[in-house]
């Protein structure tokens, strides 16, 4: 991550930690939980917080249609702003009403399947050069989620791609969070991740909700409710 005179970004609205009020723009956090966790809610709540102040977002989903995106969005920010709003669709059952049903000014980018990787980048740089020409310069991505990708192709090509993707974030000065299920892969698919992160927020379900703890991202903190 490169040093950046860029105004940091507050995420302690959402994780109520210190070291969460001043995230420097180009961040990429990996956010690890297992399956039911909230961690999808969690990057859901981050890109919200992010439209709240006047920034941008950008989604990627693998799993859930657009209009899932949307409505997530509506039900979290009052008067939501579609023109600040991005959606890059990997499902290969993406229907062709998603685009109107998402608003008509948000930006929608269909890929043919969360293999498609390089199409995947192309959608998330276009959301980028969009969100600039119309004025905006700060923004959030929240991508849900690498262990689909896994399914659908090797380590490697994901490690390639999350590197490259990184790169892009830091030199947008964007904040990235990626999702992932650390139970699903094995500890040297998840070690080869790690190392593309500037730190890492793991999720976990408990009795009164979800929890999360910070590692590599200032101090590492104990579990927490979010």
């Amino acid at each position: 991550m490169a040093e950046t005179t860029e105004p940091m970004y507050d995420l302690s609205t959402v994780l109520d930690v210190e070291d969460m009020e001043a995230v420097e723009p180009g961040t990429s956090l990996l956010v690890a939980g297992p399956a039911m966790s909230g961690k999808e809610s969690f990057v859901m709540d981050v890109l919200a917080d992010g439209l709240a102040v006047g920034e941008t977002a950008i989604a990627v989903t693998t799993d859930g249609p657009v209009t899932d995106v949307i409505a997530g969005l509506e039900a979290r920010v009052a008067d939501l702003d579609y023109s600040r709003v991005g959606v890059v669709d990997c499902r290969a059952e993406a229907a062709p009403g998603d685009r109107e049903d998402a608003g008509s000014d948000a930006y929608v980018h269909h890929v043919g399947a969360p293999s498609d990787l390089t199409g995947i980048g192309i959608g998330i740089t276009k959301g980028f050069d969009r969100f600039r020409e119309q004025g905006f310069d700060r923004g959030r991505v929240a991508l849900s989620s690498l262990s689909t990708m896994l399914t659908y192709t090797d380590r490697q090509t994901v490690f390639k791609f999350c590197h490259v993707l990184s790169s892009r974030l830091d030199n947008s000065d964007y904040v990235g969070l990626f999702t992932i299920d650390a139970t699903a892969h094995d500890d040297q698919t998840m070690s080869t991740l790690r190392q593309l992160f500037d730190g890492e927020i793991e999720v976990r379900e408990a009795d009164d909700g979800s929890e999360f703890r910070l590692k590599g991202v200032g101090e590492s903190t104990d579990w927490q409710p979010i």
